[in-house]
This record gives C-alpha cells, sequence and structure tokens, in this order.
C-alpha cells in the first residue's frame, strides 16, 4: 500500500531526457496539425457535437459504464427511456461542454471549474471529499493498490497547489510536459468521491484549449487510456512508489501522438462527408441551407423536431426535406416507439469506426 507524498509542483525532476524530448516533439507535430485540420472544417462545432460523444462513451467505458453506439446515439436525441449508460455518457458530454466554455470565458482552469465538472458528471454537490476511506482497489485481488490522502484539510491542500500549477503563468516546464504532471497529482489526489478519472481526463483537452494548443477540446485520449490500462496504471504508480517520471511523461506524450494521428484521420473522413453531402444536396435540391447541413453532420441521428427549430420551418417541410433524403440514401429512416429517427449513415459508420483507426 503506497500513501500519497507528493504536495509540491512542479517536481524536481530532469525533464530534458532524450526519451522525453524525442516523444515530446512527436506530440507537439501531431498536436499542431490537429489544430489546422481542425480549423479547416467550416463548422467546427461539429467536430466538438460528434466527438466529444464518442469520447464520452471512451470515457465511460473505462469506468466500466458501457453502451453501445447505435444505444448512445438514439438516447442522446431521445427525451425519455434513456438507459443509465446512455445517461452517464450524456453527462460527460455536458460536463466536457460546460467546462469549455468556463475556460473559453475566465482563460483560467480552477478548482471551481473542477468542482462543476465533477457535479455534472455525478449529478451531486458534494465537492472534494471530507470523510477518509477512498482507496484505490485492484479489482481481481480485492488488495489496496493505493491509498490517496485522506484528510480533507490535506485534499483542499493540494488541489490549492495544484490550481496555482496549472494557471500558473511564468513557467520553464513545457505544457504537454506540465499535462501529464497534472493529470498525475490530480488522480493521485483523487480529490471526488466518483467521477475522479472522467474529471481528470476532462482537465487534460481543457488545460490544452486554455495554454492555446487546441481551439476547441477534440484530444480524446480515453481510447489510448483503454488500449493500455494496464500499462496507464503500472505508470501511475511507478511514479508513486519509485518517482519514474521519465517513463509516466513519455507515456502520456505518445498518448497524445497517437491521439492526434487517429483525430486527424476522422476529420478527414467526416469533413469528406460534409462535402460531399453538400454538393448533392446543393446540386439536386431547392432546400440547401448551411444549418441544413450542420444540423446532419452535428449527430448520426436527426429528428423532424431538430429540422423544425433549427431551420425554422413548417413540421411539414421538415419531413419533406428528410424523406427526400431517404431516397437519395444520404439518410436511413428508422422507426422507434413512436418517433421516427433519421440516420446519416456514413456519419454512425465514421463514429463507429473510430477504434479500428489504429489497429
Amino acid at each position: 500500500m503506497t500513501e500519497f507524498q507528493l504536495n509540491q509542483l512542479p517536481p524536481l525532476v530532469n525533464f530534458e531526457t532524450i526519451k522525453i524530448l524525442k516523444a515530446l516533439s512527436g506530440a507537439h507535430r501531431y498536436l499542431a496539425e490537429l489544430k489546422g485540420y481542425a480549423e479547416t472544417l467550416p463548422n467546427q462545432n461539429i467536430l466538438i457535437n460528434t466527438l466529444s460523444l464518442q469520447e464520452a462513451k471512451d470515457s465511460s467505458a473505462i469506468e466500466n459504464i458501457i453502451t453501445t453506439h447505435d444505444e448512445l446515439y438514439k438516447q442522446t436525441i431521445s427525451q425519455s427511456n434513456k438507459s443509465s449508460a446512455a445517461k452517464e455518457v450524456e453527462h460527460y458530454s455536458k460536463a466536457l461542454k460546460s467546462g469549455f466554455d468556463r475556460v473559453i470565458e475566465d482563460k483560467l482552469l480552477t478548482n471551481r471549474h473542477i468542482i462543476a465538472i465533477q457535479s455534472i458528471l455525478e449529478g451531486n454537490t458534494a465537492g472534494f471529499r471530507k470523510l477518509p476511506g477512498t482507496k484505490l482497489i485492484n479489482d481481481q485481488t480485492g488488495a489496496t493498490i493505493y491509498t490517496p490522502p485522506q484528510d480533507a484539510k490535506i485534499v483542499a491542500q493540494y488541489m490549492t497547489n495544484l490550481e496555482r500549477y496549472i494557471n500558473a503563468e511564468e513557467d520553464s516546464v513545457d505544457p504537454l510536459i506540465k499535462m501529464a504532471v497534472i493529470h498525475f497529482q490530480f488522480e493521485s489526489v483523487h480529490p471526488f468521491y466518483d467521477g475522479n478519472g472522467r474529471t481528470g481526463r476532462i482537465i487534460n483537452m481543457l488545460y490544452l484549449v486554455q495554454k492555446g494548443l487546441l481551439n476547441i477540446p477534440i484530444l480524446y485520449m480515453s481510447r489510448y487510456i483503454i488500449q493500455t490500462k494496464d500499462q496507464y496504471y503500472k505508470n501511475l504508480q511507478n511514479v508513486r512508489e519509485h518517482n519514474d517520471w521519465e517513463t509516466w511523461i513519455a507515456y502520456m506524450l505518445n498518448g497524445i501522438e497517437q491521439t492526434a494521428i487517429e483525430t486527424i484521420q476522422t476529420i478527414q473522413k467526416i469533413k469528406k462527408l460534409f462535402n460531399k453531402t453538400k454538393h448533392h444536396i446543393r446540386k439536386s435540391h431547392k432546400f440547401y441551407s448551411q444549418d441544413l447541413i450542420n444540423n446532419l453532420l452535428s449527430h448520426p441521428y436527426t429528428k423532424i423536431e431538430f429540422l423544425v427549430e433549427e431551420l425554422n420551418i413548417t413540421r411539414i417541410t421538415a419531413t419533406k426535406y428528410l424523406e427526400t433524403l431517404v431516397q437519395d440514401g444520404i439518410l436511413k429512416k428508422e422507426k422507434v416507439g413512436r418517433s421516427n429517427f433519421y440516420i446519416n449513415t456514413e456519419l454512425f459508420e465514421i463514429l463507429k469506426g473510430v477504434e479500428s483507426l489504429s489497429s
């Protein structure tokens, strides 16, 4: 069992090893490319809406909250009969967007923001832990792997220290290295009763936005962590037990690079579909509009009601548009209960197939 010790940031560690610098170069290169590719899409909100759903699914899966793509996409646009898993995923997406709005407005990432993010994720206002007893347990053996700080005053002290570190204006440490340090510190403090993992992964993205390395939060590392889950937890623990920062930081930097490459590929596919859909509707129908394209590409599923609200048209007109696009093969109609869903099958397959990009 390992007790938490670190309370000063940044740690007295040599970050300029060959291993770290090599990983840092690739991470910065592909993160910059990702930022540039995202800017080529006419409406970047499409990426926030679609990719945040994918990330929400994957991040929740790390916590053993499992839902299928089809269930997720249907239930996120339905107002009733949502499964608990789909609700968890929806809460994640809302927490991410809320955190993004706060960082953009305040130019800071504070404990107040972090508490608000966790509150949306978990649906409570408990805030930082007040009671001892939180431990990280081996699922297979039941043994205690790690004991975070137990005293409420120490938890608050560490989080205040972390808040200062996150928002320090003058710092010689590269921001990508700092992101890895921040993630380690947050997960080690484990400040909440629940939702620490998902909150920590949201903090990663918001920190990159705060530092101007991304304009929107689209570097979603949850799939990388799922694929390397044992390594992730082993590397965290090796910092605590052996002060092995080099391996941990290189691991996170490699995750940034790999995730950026995969996200670029996904954006390229979404952009290609965006242009294909735009050109087809503009060429074949008089009802072309940018708002319609945005609606069709912002979510794999849409409904008549969405077009009525977003395009300010009648229900009859919205139905005509969607049925026409079904005949064109752009959409697929599916009836669930009393509602008709219209599926952008190509967008669905792009997002469903994200997991196979690196396989």
